[in-house]
């Protein structure tokens, strides 16, 4: 499984989401949105708005939250096989 996110350190849910992948062991790579020429604009594109975190999973794109409720765990495992 290939997972990317776009992210800034600002970024609450961002960090929240980090903390999820590292605490179940799983691999990502990391684009700031800040620091990567284009990748806010790709994620407008994508999605049409500049909200962070988005991931793309195998290819398809995902927002791991829900804004006023924070990150979604319960989608994220069953996403990422993750069992509690």
């Amino acid at each position: 499984m290939q997972i990317v996110m776009y992210s800034a350190l600002w970024c609450r849910d961002c960090r929240a989401a980090k903390r999820y992948f590292d605490e179940h062991g799983i691999a990502f790579t990391e684009i700031d949105i800040e620091e990567t020429a284009g990748a806010a604009d790709e994620v407008v594109r994508r999605v049409g708005k500049r909200a962070i975190p988005q991931l793309v999973i195998d290819g398809e794109w995902f927002q791991p939250y829900r804004p006023g409720e924070g990150l979604l765990y319960e989608e994220l495992d069953r996403r990422l096989g993750v069992a509690r």
